[in-house]
């Protein structure tokens, strides 16, 4: 039996066991099965490998993306680059990371911009930001990282620092916070959402609720919005690619 999972904490939210679950079906892949393994703490990793001697490969989210990274043998440049891990592939006990983050980011955001797409507000600074941070790097968009806690050495600003001007320039806003996710979905990021306009395109990394309180706030004002779903999807698949690379 080829194993694979998902590493985290908390694991409710994780669409990963019923995607490679209904996949493994559907493809009638029966020597393959997909489990969730919450890990209290990133250490409880060497125990995990050393009691599952059959895994072949494992998905990284909240919060392990980057603490991650020194358990491993060796890094794609990307993810070296961006500074953090969503994907180890397991090769005769070798561990090496990935980013296909970046990947699904930026084939589901591709379909949405314009031309005045040019500058935008990216809310939150952990793993998955970074993976956008380099995305929109690459795309030539210019950002602002947006975090609770100021930082200027990193290029961070506060929420409270976000106005009319920022907000009416920032045409692209991309949330890669867990604020709004399940089971807290009354929540949304404190931006003055009353600025925003039919320009504007309004990206939330969280798939479950569907539509998020910062989605519906786009929607009222007339925004272009988009949830993380298809972002994972594709992220899952490319993650099964290099799983199975011979």
């Amino acid at each position: 039996m080829k194993l694979y999972g998902l590493i985290g904490n908390p694991l409710g939210h994780s669409f990963s066991k019923k995607y490679f679950t209904e996949k493994f079906e559907k493809e009638q892949l029966k020597d393959c099965s997909f489990e969730l393994y919450p890990l209290k703490q990133i250490q409880d990793l060497t125990k995990l490998l050393k009691d599952i001697i059959d895994l072949h490969g494992l998905a990284v989210t909240i919060p392990y993306k980057e603490s991650v990274i020194p358990f491993l043998d060796s890094i794609d440049k990307e993810a070296s680059i961006i500074g953090a891990v969503n994907c180890i592939q397991i090769t005769a006990g070798t561990l090496t990371g990935y980013n296909t983050d970046l990947i699904g980011f930026e084939k589901s955001l591709l379909p949405l911009l314009k031309p005045h797409h040019t500058k935008a507000l990216v809310l939150g600074s952990g793993g998955s930001s970074k993976a956008v941070q380099y995305v929109l790097r690459k795309l030539g968009i210019g950002f602002l990282v947006v975090t609770r806690n100021e930082d200027p050495a990193e290029g961070f600003i506060q929420y409270n620092s976000i106005d009319q001007n920022l907000v009416e320039q920032s045409t692209l806003i991309i949330n890669c916070s867990p604020v709004g996710m399940y089971p807290r979905i009354d929540e949304k990021p404190a931006i003055p959402y009353r600025y925003l306009s039919n320009k504007h395109l309004l990206f939330d990394l969280i798939y479950r609720p569907e539509q998020t309180k910062f989605l519906e706030e786009g929607l009222k004002m007339g925004a272009t919005v988009k949830n993380g779903y298809e972002m994972l999807v594709i992220q899952a698949e490319e993650n099964w690619k290099i799983w199975n690379v011979k």
